[in-house]
């Protein structure tokens, strides 16, 4: 035992030495000054700003309907014409990045909030509950997301929380897998046997030892599935089963959009092209931060 906690002092600042929060600036000046990276960076912060200041910066009031002015051209006066009902199809894009990034943000915090603990438990447990745990995570991935969603769907009804809750489900038992294999691997190094030899708490051992080990993986794959869930909200919108037709969300413009498609095809330009954007920003800067946070996987893939 000896042996095993004086080998575990000599590890023990490389068990703390990954601080995510300590390199945050190092790690985002590598993202930044890679070609895809800068083009990420540069997408992300752009749709960012936008999400915060929508409101100030939205010509019209997005829910404001004008007859005279149905699928008008674009002009001065709407930058990006307007829809079937004479809505100001700027307004309606700059307001639907907002609820795409409120739905894609909220929806991955709760479910790194949720899939942390159940990982760790899953884990650091006993074989049971692994086991039992494992049953749900397999369960809920062989439900197709559109099942899912139609299910919820039908029995709360539509809307903003609705979506959440079905990519809360959706996401977290990958995010649970991850951070449960991270854990299978930890658990059986000298620093967590030494914790346990000491008689620490499980507590102390999930949460201040294995926790900040496991959290790193975990944030780079939430970065890369930021444009699946913003696609995924999107797709549930446009199907009507996701935000309410009244609030303006890129999936909303996309849909209202495909039934005018003869007519004009400027409703389904501007839906589509700010998810094609955010598709492309939230890649490339996943993809970028992943590389700088484990630069021999980057050398492996190119």
């Amino acid at each position: 035992m000896a042996a095993i906690i004086s080998n575990i002092e000599a590890q023990a600042p490389m068990a703390k030495e990954p601080g995510w929060l300590g390199r945050a600036g190092r790690v985002m000046g590598l993202v930044f000054f890679t070609p895809l990276g800068g083009i990420g960076c540069s997408l992300v912060v752009a749709i960012v700003l936008i999400a915060l200041f929508a409101p100030a910066i939205a010509p019209y009031n997005p829910a404001a309907i004008s007859v005279k002015e149905r699928l008008a051209d674009p002009s001065l006066a709407h930058l990006l014409g307007t829809d079937q009902l004479g809505r100001d199809l700027l307004s309606r894009v700059i307001m639907g990045t907002r609820t795409a990034m409120t739905v894609a943000l909220t929806a991955l915090s709760l479910a790194l909030v949720a899939a942390l603990p159940l990982g760790l438990i899953a884990g650091y447990g006993p074989r049971w509950l692994d086991a039992v745990l494992i049953l749900v995570f397999d369960s809920l991935s062989s439900i197709p997301m559109i099942m899912l969603g139609l299910a919820i769907v039908a029995l709360v009804g539509p809307g903003v929380s609705t979506v959440i809750f079905v990519i809360v489900l959706y996401c977290i038992p990958s995010y649970a897998r991850l951070v449960r294999t991270q854990t299978l691997s930890l658990k059986s190094r000298d620093f967590i046997k030494a914790e346990q030899a000491m008689n620490a708490s499980t507590p102390r051992i999930l949460f201040r030892h294995l926790l900040p080990n496991v959290i790193g993986p975990l944030l780079i794959l939430a970065c890369l599935d930021i444009s699946t869930v913003i696609t995924l909200e999107a797709g549930l919108s446009f199907l009507g089963l996701g935000v309410k037709p009244q609030i303006p969300s890129w999936g909303n413009i996309l849909s209202d959009g495909f039934a005018v498609i003869r007519t004009t095809p400027l409703p389904v330009i501007a839906g589509g092209l700010p998810l094609i954007l955010a598709t492309i920003g939230f890649t490339f800067f996943g993809e970028a931060m992943r590389d700088a946070l484990d630069p021999k996987l980057s050398r492996e893939r190119h």
